[in-house]
């Protein structure tokens, strides 16, 4: 196997390398550190490389392996810069934070650690992960690696655009409003948002009431199920939680299509109460529902009630998320800071939360009908970078509002969901995706139709010529 495509390999099969062997995690991470500084100066998809770091933790792994080696020994992988790993800079995509260093390990970055990665450093975020885009004040901005005039997505969009440049063949996310799956959409990658509860958020806890969760970016199914499977788990005091899947979500990807049953699936090209989708993403959804009919699936229109009353509530608790992080309004970059102003009283936030958990339930309801929701990622493809970055706060929220609206919907009921590529392109040569939300804590039938979609039509053997020159 030749180093570009070794750099583009799954990273189960790095491990198998590794594994028999065939590669070490010194030479495989050698390989990333050296295309990282070939050509992240034109992507910015790292704020934190720390190069001396895993070179020391690769060569320890590649001259000491233990005899039953953990799953993903010597693979490495990035982690998003909203998430603290000890002794590593923490910027949180913003200028004040920029000498702070982190003195613990979140709960999942300790079980990504266990299970044998060799952490690169820290993705590029936008500024406390709040915009669909990663352009911060602190940093050169994050661009797409398929046509670097466009952004890769935020919050984790560096994340994104590292693996889709073959920086990583893994990364780790977060998505509070889409946050994993918009990036994924950005840059033809899978994405996962857990459902509420799958993975911790100790030691520090859950900030945005339940909308936030950690999930994964991967190039195929299995890969974004293993490190799911590695993250997920209670840790002692975690407000809510799951039982640990079984069979093993990675067992579910690589077995799904072992007589998969059909399917109820609901579909649907507009969001209420925003609208349509561009033409490019409605039939890209249009697209995926003939393919899951043809493979024995019941489908048909549909959407659930209850959306329309959701915006307002939803963006109060963003703002509260943004007020309660603890950073000066004047450090914050302008939208942040006009958001943190506008502010609301204790009483407004708990009527916000409630109004939600009764939105959540008329959402929920809808699948008792349905297995799946089959939507778009984004409303419309990928924004240029800069392309918002003249208009004033209320202007761009508008805009943030009807670009990522179909995600939000699976953060207000905790649901999980999936963002996939499709495959095809836009004209500027950007990747198209759509979007597939589950039943409460059914991460597993999800990824068993992701699988499938994957089987029918891979995408995994595009890569975006920036990478490959």
């Amino acid at each position: 196997m030749n180093s570009l495509d070794l750099a583009f390999a799954p990273a189960l099969e790095q491990a198998r390398l590794i594994r028999s062997k065939e590669i070490s995690p010194l030479e495989l991470t050698q390989l990333y550190l050296d295309r990282i500084q070939q050509l992240d100066p034109q992507l910015g998809s790292f704020y934190t490389v720390i190069a001396d770091e895993a070179l020391a933790d690769a060569r320890a792994k590649t001259e000491a392996a233990p005899p039953d080696l953990p799953p993903f020994w010597g693979v490495p992988i990035s982690i998003k810069d909203l998430n603290a790993v000890a002794g590593v800079r923490c910027t949180y995509g913003n200028k004040a934070m920029l000498d702070h260093k982190s003195s613990y390990d979140d709960g999942m970055v300790t079980r990504i650690k266990g299970a044998g990665f060799v952490i690169l450093g820290k993705s590029a975020t936008s500024e406390m992960g709040s915009l669909p885009y990663t352009e911060v004040e602190a940093f050169p901005p994050a661009r797409n690696p398929w046509n670097l005039d466009y952004t890769p997505g935020g919050s984790s969009g560096g994340a994104a655009a590292s693996v889709a440049a073959g920086f990583s063949a893994i990364a780790q996310g977060s998505d509070g409003g889409g946050s994993i799956r918009g990036p994924a959409f950005c840059c033809g990658l899978v994405g996962i948002k857990p459902a509420r509860g799958r993975v911790s958020y100790a030691p520090i806890g859950d900030a945005l009431s339940g909308l936030g969760a950690f999930g994964t970016l991967a190039h195929t199914v299995a890969d974004a199920a293993a490190l799911l499977d590695v993250m997920s788990g209670y840790i002692t005091g975690d407000p809510y939680w799951l039982p640990d899947p079984e069979p093993t979500f990675v067992q579910v990807a690589l077995t799904a299509a072992q007589g998969m049953k059909p399917l109820r699936i609901a579909y649907s090209t507009a969001i209420a109460p925003v609208g349509e989708a561009d033409s490019l993403c409605a039939q890209a959804v249009l697209d995926t529902a003939q393919l899951l009919e043809s493979l024995g699936h019941q489908v048909e229109p549909g959407f659930p009630e209850g959306t329309a009353n959701m915006v307002e509530p939803f963006k109060l608790l963003w703002r509260t998320g943004i007020s309660a992080c603890g950073l000066p309004p004047e450090a914050m970059q302008p939208l942040n800071r006009w958001l943190y102003e506008q502010g609301g009283s204790n009483g407004d936030y708990q009527k916000a939360v409630w109004t939600l958990q009764r939105i959540s339930r008329q959402i929920v309801a809808f699948f008792d009908r349905y297995d799946v929701l089959l939507v778009p990622t984004y409303l419309h493809p990928q924004i240029r970078v800069g392309e918002w970055a003249n208009l004033d706060p209320a202007e761009i929220l508008a805009k943030v509002v009807r670009w990522v609206a179909p995600c939000p919907l699976a953060n207000t009921t905790g649901q999980p969901a999936i963002a996939l590529p499709t495959g095809t392109f836009t004209p500027e040569g950007l990747p198209l995706g759509i979007q597939i939300v589950g039943r409460p804590a059914d991460e597993a039938t999800l990824i068993a139709l992701a699988a499938q979609i994957e089987a029918a039509r891979p995408w995994a053997q595009h890569r975006p010529k920036f990478a490959t020159q």
